[in-house]
């Protein structure tokens, strides 16, 4: 009885007193829909580019050791330029260079990350070419040594109508020749995976199971695959699975954005900052290098590309 007693009457709602309210409903509901909106267009805001963090971007920061390949800057910037850039980026180093260049790195406090050796299509999977590229490899091996540097480049080389199957066990026997003299100098072969859809047709190593047999092949801790993910992307894709699973073989990565091997931002199909934690999960202490053409300012891009990858 004192329920009923307590209760009030509801109030009659006329129509226009509905129409107020529902105005009055209708601008709060989109005060919190702006509100929403700032509170998303904030978190957009906070990708980790050069120009949100508003500061230098230093790679040192983050567990992966950055760097960047020279070839694709020729027509920007001179090595001594590059370096100095490198070096305010908190880099450790640059790619595919080879000894003429390394007293410039040094200078700069930088270290070669991979030096180059022979030619990309005479490679290993083809006898009629060792000579020349063992003789180079061993070359290579020497000069990277003496440096106090890590990592020398290998090709499997263009197939030419070889098959599978005789072109890893002819690398594996070509390795197994060289594999000895890396070790006893404390350098890394690295053999690359690239695809051979789009830039290299005939590439023998362009998948990276192909590449995992031989280095289980060869059974050495001084034989392993520089993963380059852009090629690996247009070849078989599932990038993150792939660098869990098999990280132990992967000695050096490249990055690169797909398609068209420009910046590694939003203008293409790959996330890496996601890749970049994949790796840096896996305790990798190698390099990874940015090897892309910019299309814009090549160091704002750079810089970007950097950020994205500081994790």
């Amino acid at each position: 009885m004192q329920d009923s007693l307590n209760e009030q009457p509801t109030p009659k709602l006329s129509r226009r007193r509905f129409g107020h309210q529902a105005i009055a409903y209708g601008t709060a509901a989109a005060a919190v829909s702006q509100a929403a909106a700032v509170t998303a267009a904030a978190a957009v805001s906070q990708e980790p580019t050069a120009k949100s963090v508003g500061k230098p971007v230093d790679a040192k920061t983050g567990r992966l050791n950055q760097s960047l390949c020279k070839w694709c800057y020729d027509k920007n910037l001179s090595l001594e330029e590059l370096c100095g850039h490198a070096k305010r980026m908190g880099l450790v180093g640059i790619d595919l260079l080879g000894p003429k260049d390394f007293e410039t790195l040094k200078k700069h406090g930088l270290v070669c990350t991979m030096v180059t050796s022979h030619k990309l299509t005479d490679g290993l999977c083809d006898p009629k070419y060792w000579d020349e590229a063992l003789e180079t490899l061993n070359g290579a091996i020497e000069a990277t040594s003496a440096a106090g540097f890590r990592n020398v480049i290998c090709f499997s080389g263009n197939a030419r109508g070889m098959d599978r199957k005789t072109g890893l066990k002819n690398c594996a026997e070509a390795l197994r020749k060289i594999a000895s003299v890396a070790e006893k100098k404390k350098v890394i072969l690295n053999m690359e995976l690239l695809n051979s859809r789009v830039d290299h047709p005939d590439y023998m190593c362009d998948l990276s199971s192909w590449g995992i047999e031989l280095c289980k092949e060869v059974a050495s801790d001084h034989f392993k695959l520089l993963y380059d993910i852009y090629h690996m992307q247009i070849m078989e894709g599932d990038i993150i699975r792939t660098i869990q699973a098999n990280h132990q073989y992967f000695g050096h990565y490249h990055t690169g954005g797909n398609p068209g091997r420009h910046e590694i931002d939003k203008t293409q199909e790959l996330y890496y900052p996601a890749i970049a934690e994949a790796i840096a999960q896996t305790g990798f202490d190698g390099y990874v290098a940015h090897e892309f053409l910019p299309t814009r300012d090549a160091m704002s891009s750079l810089e970007e590309a950097v950020a994205l990858c500081t994790v």
